[in-house]
């Protein structure tokens, strides 16, 4: 972690700016995964309720020996536990299968509008902070107009949106929404599940700086401030996506990425998912 950069939140705190994303890994296979994260130096680890592989998290955790505030561990309450007391329950049922005392970040996992529960789960996560049982709070799949609600509220102003950003799908207006909040934005499926690593543009590029597609992708998110959650269960890609921060992209390079722009959602459209 040591090598990692980190971004201050909003309360201070500080979160790195690689971390690792356990996305559709089974079960049966997610200590190992993650264990293989931590061994190359990965030190933030996101995973949700509705993965199945919180306890994997755990596993590897423990077997780990890592000290605990060397570690940054997210979470996410998943719909069908979105409502005050639904969430609460959620909480304390997710960090029993991770087996910790606390998390570093929570997060609402989509807003679910037409359920329009997410203000009051955003309450739950509220009291966890006022309880320190959660050092950061924050959500997922906001646009602008779920996180003006939430700020509307007057309490806490989410620390983090994770959302799917990647060349191909670039939501500056989500992004512009948090940045105006003080909120920091996390990219989920960074690398558009790789649909934009055999682009020509990209492919140039690695090729000038000696260096594969992905981990060209990957610096160009954090050249622009985000934090990003790779995911991958090959060994030798865990750590060459760790391997970013020793190169940078130029400003035309960094245009040329931003070219790739065109609507590439890979994941649900969070008006419409419930």
């Amino acid at each position: 972690m040591a090598d990692t950069p980190v971004l201050t939140l909003n309360n201070g705190i500080t979160m790195p700016q690689i971390g690792y994303g356990v996305f559709q890994i089974p079960e049966a296979d997610t200590a190992a995964a993650v264990t293989s994260a931590l061994e190359a130096g990965y030190r933030s680890i996101d995973t949700a309720a509705v993965y199945g592989n919180e306890a994997g998290v755990g596993a590897a955790l423990r077997d780990a020996g890592i000290p605990r505030d060397e570690l940054f561990i997210t979470t996410k309450v998943w719909n069908s536990d979105q409502g005050y007391d639904e969430a609460l329950r959620a909480f304390d049922a997710s960090l029993a299968r991770l087996g910790l005392d606390h998390l570093d970040l929570y997060l609402i996992h989509w807003p679910t509008p037409k359920h329009e529960k997410y203000l009051d789960t955003w309450r739950a996560l509220e009291t966890l902070y006022e309880q320190k049982r959660v050092r950061a709070i924050g959500v997922s799949n906001f646009f602008p107009e779920h996180l003006r609600a939430v700020a509307d509220l007057g309490g806490t102003v989410p620390a983090v949106n994770q959302i799917e950003v990647h060349p191909a799908l670039q939501q500056r207006a989500v992004q512009a929404a948090g940045a105006e909040l003080g909120v920091v934005t996390e990219a989920w499926s960074p690398l558009a599940q790789a649909g934009v690593l055999d682009d020509p543009r990209v492919t140039s590029i690695a090729a000038t700086h000696d260096r594969s597609p992905a981990q060209v992708v990957l610096r160009w998110h954090v050249q622009q401030g985000r934090v990003v959650i790779p995911k991958s269960v090959t060994p030798s890609r865990i750590r060459e996506n760790l391997a970013i921060f020793d190169f940078e992209l130029t400003p035309a390079e960094i245009a040329e990425i931003d070219g790739l722009e065109r609507d590439g959602r890979t994941g649900p459209h969070p008006q419409h998912f419930n």
